[in-house]
C-alpha cells in the first residue's frame, strides 16, 4: 500500500502515533506496509470478531450464571458473583480489540502504513488466548450451554443478520479504498473475491435462519405458565415462607422447591446437601457445618437463621430494590417444614413440585414414606401435588394415585400415560420437539429460564409452563419481546439487502473516481521527478 494523503497531518500523526507508538515524524519517514503488517491486520480483525463471540455468549450465560456461581460455592465455600468480571473482562478484551480495528481502519483511509507495535501485538495474542481459554472452559465444564446459544440465535438471528449486514457494509470504504491503492493484480483479485464471499454468504444468510417468533399474531400460543423455581428467589431468600409469598403475588401457578428429611423425620425445604450456602450453620453448630442436612434433627434445624446470608450476598443483586420492611422479613426467615409449606399451597391453591434430596442415600426409601405421608395428612387436593422423584415411583403411585406424576428423565417416561406430564432442562428440547408435545397434548415444563429473550422464544415454540427465578419479570411480559410475520420478515430483509449492496456499490465507484483522479497528477510527478534527474546526471 503506498503512502497516501487522505486526512490532515495531524490526525494522520494522532492516530499513527495510537496505533505504531511512532510519534516523532522521524520516526515515520519512509515506512511502507509490508505483508507482515498485512498478516497482523487480518489478525486483529480475527481476534476482533473472536472476542465479539465470546460476548455474545458471555451475555446468553447470565441466564443461567446463578447455578454456576452455587457449583463454585460449593467448591470453594466462598460466594462471589462471577458474572461481574466475566462481563467486565470480555468487555474490555472487546473494547481494546475493536477500538484498535477501527484505528486500522481509520490509518488506511488516510493511507497511511500499518505498523502495529510489539506492546499491541502481545496484547493481542493474549486476549485470542484468553478468549480460547473461555471456550475450551465452557466446552469442558458446561457443555449445555452450546444448546443455549443455539436456541438465544432464535431469538437473535435476525438482528444479528442486519447488525453484520450493516457492519460488511461500512467495510466497503476501507476495503475498497485498499482495493484501488494495491498496484499488483493477484492481491486486488484475492481481496474483492474475499469480501464479496463474505457479503453474498451474509446477503443469503436469513435462508439459514428459524424462529418460531416469525408467526402471525394470531398463531401465538398461550403464555406459558410460571414456576417459582425455589420461590421468588430475586425477592427472597430461597426456599423460604417469605419467597413463597412472593412467588404467590408473581401468579405462580407451581411452587418448585427442593425437600430433605431431618435426623427425626420431619421434611424440610432445602436444595443444597449441606447447609453452609442459605443459612448460618457455621456459626450455630460450627463442627457440623459440613454435615448433610439429613443429619440435623428438626429442633436444631429451627435454630438456624435462613435469611440473612440472602441480604449479605445480595445474590441476584436485588436487595437494594426491597423496602427496610422486606428486608427484616428477610433477616427474621426460618427453615420451613413441608407441612408449613404445605398448608400455605393449600390456602392459596398453588401446585407443589420437588426433589427429595439426597437420592444416593441409603435411607431413600424412609424418606419417600415419610414425605408421602406428609402431604397426605396435610389434607392438601392430591392433583395439587407434582410428584417428581423417580425413585420408588411406582410405590408412591399406590399409596397416593392422585398425586400428579411428573417426569424428569426420559427413561422414566409411561408413554401410554394421559396427560404425559414432563420437567426438563431447556436445553434438552428443541423449539421444534416442543411444537410436536403440544400438538401430543404433553404437558412441558422447562427449567431454569430466567431471561425475557428465553421466554420469548420457549413462549413462541408453544412451551406449557417454565421454571424461572425472575417471576416478577416474566410476570409483566405481556407479549414476546417481538413477533414478526414471516413474509414482513422477507420484505425486511430483502430490503436491507438491496440498500446495503447500493450503499457497497457507491463506495466502491466513488473511491474509483477519487483513484483515477490521483492517477494523472502522480503520472505528472514522475515525469517531472525523472527530468530533473535526468538533468542532474548531465
Amino acid at each position: 500500500m503506498a503512502k497516501g494523503h487522505g486526512c490532515c497531518h495531524g490526525c494522520a500523526t494522532c492516530l499513527l502515533g495510537l496505533y505504531s507508538c511512532r510519534w516523532a515524524e522521524n520516526k515515520r519517514k519512509g515506512l511502507r506496509t509490508t505483508k507482515c503488517d498485512c498478516s497482523w491486520f487480518f489478525f486483529l480483525f480475527c481476534v476482533c470478531l473472536f472476542a465479539l463471540v465470546w460476548l455474545y455468549h458471555a451475555l446468553i450465560l447470565l441466564n443461567d450464571f446463578h447455578n454456576f456461581n452455587e457449583f463454585l460455592f460449593r467448591q470453594t465455600q466462598w460466594w462471589v458473583d462471577w458474572s461481574l468480571p466475566l462481563l467486565g473482562v470480555t468487555v474490555l478484551l472487546v473494547t481494546y480489540s475493536a477500538l484498535l480495528l477501527v484505528l486500522a481502519l481509520c490509518l488506511q483511509l488516510c493511507g497511511q502504513p500499518l505498523k502495529l507495535h510489539c506492546l499491541h501485538k502481545c496484547l493481542l495474542i493474549l486476549t485470542a488466548l484468553v478468549v480460547a481459554a473461555a471456550f475450551v472452559a465452557l466446552d469442558v465444564k458446561w457443555t449445555e450451554q452450546w444448546q443455549s446459544a443455539r436456541i438465544s440465535l432464535q431469538a437473535t438471528g435476525p438482528f444479528l443478520h442486519i447488525g453484520a449486514v450493516a457492519g460488511v457494509t461500512l467495510l466497503a470504504w476501507p476495503v475498497a479504498d485498499c482495493f484501488y491503492r494495491t498496484r499488483r493484480a493477484a492481491p486486488k483479485v484475492l481481496l474483492l473475491l474475499v469480501y464479496l464471499g463474505v457479503t453474498a454468504a451474509l446477503y443469503l444468510a436469513p435462508l439459514m435462519i428459524s424462529s418460531p417468533c416469525l408467526m402471525e399474531e394470531n398463531q401465538l400460543p398461550p403464555k406459558p405458565a410460571l414456576a417459582g423455581h425455589r420461590g421468588a428467589p430475586m425477592l427472597a431468600p430461597e426456599n423460604t415462607l417469605m419467597s413463597f409469598r412472593k412467588s404467590v403475588g408473581c401468579d405462580v401457578h407451581v411452587f418448585e422447591t427442593d425437600v430433605m428429611v431431618s435426623a427425626d423425620r420431619v421434611p424440610f425445604l432445602m436444595h443444597d446437601e449441606t447447609l453452609t450456602r442459605t443459612t448460618n450453620v457455621q456459626k450455630v453448630f460450627n463442627a457440623q457445618a459440613t454435615m448433610s442436612g439429613t443429619t440435623f434433627n428438626w429442633t436444631d434445624l429451627q435454630q438456624l437463621d435462613a435469611g440473612s446470608w440472602f441480604l449479605e450476598r445480595n445474590p441476584f443483586h436485588s436487595v437494594q430494590g426491597l423496602s427496610s420492611e422486606a428486608q427484616g422479613q428477610a433477616r427474621a426467615q426460618k427453615i420451613p417444614s413441608l407441612e408449613q409449606v404445605l398448608q400455605e399451597a393449600k390456602q392459596h391453591n398453588i401446585s407443589i413440585m420437588f426433589d427429595l434430596r439426597p437420592e444416593n442415600h441409603t435411607d431413600y426409601q424412609s424418606f419417600v414414606n415419610v414425605t408421602v405421608a406428609t402431604i397426605l395428612e396435610s389434607g392438601i387436593p392430591p392433583q395439587l401435588i407434582l410428584w417428581l422423584p423417580d425413585g420408588f415411583r411406582e410405590q408412591v403411585r399406590q399409596q397416593a394415585p392422585g398425586f400428579q406424576q411428573i417426569y424428569g428423565l426420559k427413561s422414566s417416561w409411561n408413554e401410554t400415560e394421559s396427560p404425559l406430564r414432563l420437567n426438563l432442562p431447556y436445553q434438552d428440547v428443541s423449539t421444534e420437539q416442543i411444537g410436536r408435545y403440544r400438538q401430543d397434548n404433553v404437558s412441558v415444563n422447562l427449567y431454569v429460564v430466567n431471561e425475557p429473550w428465553l421466554f420469548s422464544v420457549l413462549w413462541c415454540a408453544g412451551a406449557g409452563s417454565v421454571t424461572t427465578n425472575a417471576c416478577q419479570v416474566l410476570k409483566e411480559m405481556k407479549r414476546p419481546l417481538w413477533l414478526l410475520p414471516r413474509n414482513t420478515y422477507l420484505m425486511v430483509w430483502i430490503v436491507i439487502d438491496c440498500v446495503s449492496f447500493l450503499l457497497l456499490l457507491s463506495a466502491f465507484l466513488l473511491l474509483q473516481k477519487c483513484s483515477r483522479r490521483k492517477e494523472p497528477a502522480e503520472s505528472k510527478s514522475d515525469v517531472l521527478l525523472t527530468k530533473i534527474n535526468s538533468l542532474m546526471q548531465e
